[in-house]
């Protein structure tokens, strides 16, 4: 079994028609969502679009068997005014999730996005948790660490208590939060850089804090192997170590992503923070569907270079490949085979 942590919904063109819409009035012509049917949602959810086939059609190629699927993150526009238009996206986005998840339930497990509004208290996407949760059945949800955008502005760090109620209500759901960045302001660190740039603040921060001692069950899973910091991991060492710390110990709080597209990452990632802290990830389809003139393969295709690993025991690979995600999301895999 191949459990995809990191994918992102194909939704019909009325959502982003929709964002369209309410970014020109602001919100002065009211909300209301272009009617989408589910033969709509289906066609779109495997239609060819960003690589060489459909969405669905890409998930077979690469052998997964189920992925968590969660808004498109550079779409998510926590940066605009007003904030309602943020609330009200996030919803429509989350709806359109949901009604993926019910008509192809084998294929897509919900993660939903967070109205986080910046500049507002983090209160205020409470109501919508909830909702995702118990109305919607979702498993996880998005966590922005920069709601601002890359405008200039700066959030707090993850360690920050202005975080705390979102923690606490995560610990009480017993959901998992995972760190991805939305868009980006700047032309000089584009969105695909500033995702990066975020990962590893956040590790830093978390890793820094007294977060997991407050908060010893709360479950955060990091994007794209948690940018930078398994690769400079010998200078987040050397520093902790002058303060009396173990950030490589701190770091095994955390669970991080496969989305890497290397092997020499993905192999760095797993020595690092070891096999149990790591899950199968693929963005497929995404950023890495593009072909790989050497192999003919997506760079989304991950999986052989896992398998390939001799250093690791075929329990190691069950770990990454699908029990970790099993136990961090809380999933009934008896529905999925």
């Amino acid at each position: 079994m191949i459990i995809d942590c990191h994918g992102h919904v194909s939704p019909p063109a009325e959502l982003w028609v929709y964002k369209a819409h309410i970014l020109s009035h602001r919100g002065e012509h009211g909300r209301k969502m272009p009617e989408v049917t589910d033969e709509e949602i289906l066609h779109y959810a495997n239609r060819k679009e960003m690589g060489p086939a459909g969405h669905i059609d890409l998930l077979d190629r690469a052998g997964t068997t189920v992925q968590l699927l969660s808004p498109r993150p550079f779409q998510m526009m926590h940066s605009q005014k007003p904030g309602k238009l943020v609330h009200w996206f996030t919803e429509e986005t989350n709806n359109i999730i949901a009604r993926t998840v019910k008509l192809l339930p084998k294929r897509f497990i919900g993660v939903g996005g967070l109205p986080q509004v910046a500049g507002d208290p983090i209160e205020v996407v409470l109501p919508e948790l909830e909702r995702c949760v118990k109305e919607l059945g979702f498993r996880g949800v998005l966590l922005n660490p920069d709601p601002f955008e890359n405008s200039g502005s700066e959030a707090p760090p993850l360690g920050d208590r202005y975080w705390y109620p979102l923690y606490e209500k995560l610990c009480e759901l017993d959901i998992p939060a995972h760190i991805h960045a939305t868009g980006s302001h700047s032309a000089r660190s584009p969105y695909t850089v500033h995702f990066i740039n975020e990962e590893t603040i956040a590790v830093f921060g978390l890793v820094n804090s007294d977060v997991f001692k407050d908060f010893p069950n709360l479950k955060i899973l990091v994007s794209h192997g948690g940018g930078s910091i398994p690769y400079q991991i010998g200078r987040f060492q050397s520093g902790a170590a002058r303060a009396g710390r173990d950030f490589l110990a701190g770091m095994r709080n955390l669970y991080y992503d496969t989305v890497l597209y290397s092997e020499e990452s993905l192999r760095l990632l797993i020595k690092t923070v070891g096999a149990d802290r790591c899950l199968f990830g693929a963005e497929c389809p995404g950023v890495g569907s593009a072909l790989n003139p050497a192999t003919g393969r997506t760079f989304d295709d991950i999986k052989p270079f896992i398998k390939g690993f001799d250093w690791l025991s075929p329990e190691e690979k069950d770990m990454i490949f699908f029990g970790n995600a099993r136990d961090l999301f809380n999933l009934d895999l008896s529905a999925y085979r």
